[in-house]
């Protein structure tokens, strides 16, 4: 089974997003339609907001609680006036005074015991009694670590001790600042939260090995910041709807009580909720920041320097194997694809060399399948490789132009004074520059025409190729990489043919009917011929000569994807990797499919993150155009999509599925909700416990239950 296809165009837009939401990349225009934030200030805001968060956070983790709140003070004081957050900071301020050990601090903490932290535990929870009674209990208790020692961990207050309480009082702030404030990560950030999550979920559930775990283990990691507290005004909200309290449980793995009180907190809000709970994950923020930069090269958004990355990984060599062996397999258009059968997963660890453990404090590879560095001879040894050097000047001068519009990587610098730069669990700014460093690899003999072209030219020359076809310049195109390698469009037909469509629908919309029919005999017509897949195509490309338009080349073929099919499939001959963002969204979008059609339900997620637009497939043709295994696999997978649509047949609201044919079992949306309830089962379980049970919910629970 195929991975999931990713549009490249919707992947760019959150990226770029991403990054200048972030301030990673100097660039005075402000962050695109993808942000939640639709106005430039309040995406300046946001981005404000997040570094003072992130501020408040490094002070906690390094136990200056002092320093937090005095930016509490300045920049977000309602947590002051919240008596319960403020009980808790100044319990963790008394913590920090006796570990210093002296004298001195420890009568400093006597007195900031008595001055601030008495009178606040009276004051933290004054309405309801027992809350009142835990708050008290919690304030005798701290008591006891003027007797334990900080290095006893038998003492009854080990935990309060410990430097993790210091964590997790850092992420209880930072989850209620987030929210109070609207200062959410950029869309990127949590769609890539959610995905991993789900990928994650899918692939234990199945049982299987997920080829990206490499990664994603690293990216997402395991804690999780703590919940913000609701109000007290709030525990007495009215119900909330059970449909949304299951979404949001399952959609980011809470019981159904902890979904009750985020979206008490939430004030009934589901996709504030939603929001919330995402944001509480955490991502390796140095790790992500590489990603981007990674992709953001590979396309040629930010300048390279001398920095050619392609795929990050720990060997040099080129991914090796074939489906059999590592679950994985080149497609038409040169990219990597996983095989994400069970079968195929569980061996699928072989091909996955892949590894950024390296990105916390270790040096790092961006893999380049290129030439050693010494091997820069000269060029013009042959008739081939003199019309590389015929060629390349024209490149060098569309590169030129296009270098001219690349932004610079600027990095995660804190752009207010007051940010220190303190990390945890993070790579130094240097390790991150070292991250960066090119490795050479050994070339193929299939790559031995290029081979005399040095690393920088060959990413250069890529990029120019890109540029070219977006354009509409397909003859330039085939012109420039025949002379670079004659045997690519051997290899590739179907890019060649999709760029002779390019070259026929322009010359088509220049009235220019004899030059498009010469490449149609010359080109189209023997590479159909060759292959019977491109027949219908090639007559659906002909008929444009009936209705010759301008706007042929527009509306007949969306260049930026073939561009992009251009530059995986030519970067791949010369040995450059798809960038492994890619290699995480193709992995993760299949799963999130997967795992919907487990669910029998829509995500009500997926439009918010912008999911939907990631999975639209912008097919490089004018029409559907693919080798015979992909038709078949299309017409398999169309055929399951059906049966799955016309057994579970979903609303455009996430409700139940309504059911049609003989074998299912009808069971409407209040039986399962009834089901996950009280059995608190995911839904796919709710409803194969329906299924067995004629749809009868209480007949389920009794069952269960007898």
């Amino acid at each position: 089974m195929d991975s999931s296809p990713v549009n490249w165009e919707a992947l760019e837009a959150l990226i770029i997003d991403f990054a200048k939401s972030e301030n990673l990349i100097e660039d005075s225009s402000p962050p695109s339609s993808p942000s939640l934030s639709s106005s430039p200030s309040l995406s300046s805001s946001s981005y404000h907001s997040r570094l003072i968060i992130r501020q408040i956070r490094s002070s906690l983790e390094a136990g200056d609680v002092d320093a937090a709140i005095d930016l509490f003070r300045a920049h977000a004081p309602f947590v002051l006036e919240d008596h319960r957050l403020l009980f808790r900071l100044q319990k963790q301020k008394f913590i920090e005074l006796l570990r210093e050990g002296t004298t001195e601090d420890r009568g400093s903490a006597i007195d900031y015991l008595r001055t601030f932290l008495a009178p606040c535990a009276l004051n933290a929870y004054p309405i309801f009694a027992s809350v009142f009674k835990e708050a008290y209990e919690e304030f005798k208790h701290v008591l006891l670590a003027f007797i334990y020692d900080k290095d006893d961990q038998t003492s009854p207050v080990a935990n309060e001790w410990a430097e993790k309480r210091r964590y997790e009082i850092a992420g209880l702030m930072s989850s209620v600042l987030r929210a109070h404030l609207h200062a959410y990560n950029p869309i990127f950030s949590m769609t890539l939260r959610y995905l991993i999550s789900i990928h994650k979920g899918f692939c234990f559930r199945q049982g299987i090995l997920s080829p990206i775990s490499d990664l994603i283990e690293r990216l997402l990691l395991l804690e999780r910041d703590p919940p913000a507290i609701p109000q007290e005004s709030l525990y007495e909200a009215q119900p909330f709807d059970e449909v949304d309290i299951q979404a949001l449980a399952h959609a980011v793995e809470l019981t159904r009580q902890g979904a009750i009180d985020s979206l008490r907190f939430a004030k009934g809000d589901l996709f504030q909720a939603f929001q919330n709970e995402i944001c509480r994950m955490r991502l390796d923020a140095a790790m992500l920041d590489e990603l981007v930069r990674e992709y953001c090269i590979y396309r040629g958004i930010v300048e390279s320097g001398s920095l050619i990355p392609s795929r990050v990984q720990t060997l040099s060599e080129p991914l090796k194997g074939n489906p059999s062996e590592s679950g994985c397999y080149s497609t038409q258009d040169g990219s990597l694809d996983v095989d994400y059968s069970s079968a195929k997963w569980s061996n699928s660890e072989t091909s996955a060399t892949t590894d950024m453990s390296s990105m916390r404090g270790t040096n790092v590879e961006l893999r380049y399948a290129s030439d050693p560095a010494n091997n820069l001879e000269d060029c013009s040894t042959s008739g081939s490789h003199q019309s590389e050097n015929l060629r390349l000047p024209r490149n060098r001068s569309h590169g030129a132009v296009e270098r001219s519009k690349r932004k610079r990587w600027r990095g995660r610098h804190d752009e207010l004074d007051h940010i220190s730069d303190i990390h945890f669990n993070r790579c130094s700014k240097q390790e991150v520059s070292t991250a960066m460093q090119v490795a050479s690899a050994t070339i193929s003999k299939a790559q031995q025409g290029v081979e005399n072209i040095n690393g920088e030219e060959k990413y250069e020359i890529v990029l120019g190729m890109k540029e070219l076809a977006s354009r509409g310049m397909a003859a330039e195109v085939v012109e420039e990489i025949n002379a670079l390698d004659p045997n690519f469009f051997a290899q590739n037909p179907v890019l060649l043919f999709q760029l002779k469509q390019v070259e026929f629908l322009k010359l088509v919309g220049l009235g220019d009917h004899s030059g498009a029919l010469k490449v149609a005999c010359s080109h189209l017509g023997p590479l159909a011929a060759s292959d019977p897949n491109l027949l219908k195509p090639l007559k659906e490309t002909l008929l444009s000569l009936l209705r010759p338009s301008e706007d042929a080349l527009v509306t007949g073929l969306p260049l930026h994807a073939l561009a992009t099919s251009l530059q995986v499939a030519f970067g791949k001959r010369l040995g450059i990797e798809e960038p492994q963002l890619v290699r995480i969204m193709r992995a993760t979008l299949y799963t999130h499919t997967e795992w919907f059609k487990l669910q029998m339900c829509k995500d009500r997620f997926e439009s918010l993150l912008r999911i939907d637009s990631l999975k639209e497939n912008s097919t490089p043709v004018l029409t559907s155009l693919a080798s015979s295994k992909s038709n078949t696999e299309s017409c398999n997978l169309g055929s399951s999509q059906v049966t799955i649509s016309s057994t579970t047949r979903v609303s455009d609201d996430g409700g139940s599925p309504n059911q049609a044919s003989s074998r299912d079992v009808i069971c409407d949306e209040n039986a399962i909700l009834k089901v996950m309830e009280f059995l608190a089962l995911p839904r796919a379980d709710a409803i194969h416990l329906l299924a067995q049970y004629n749809g009868n919910a209480e007949t389920v629970i009794q069952q269960i239950f007898a």
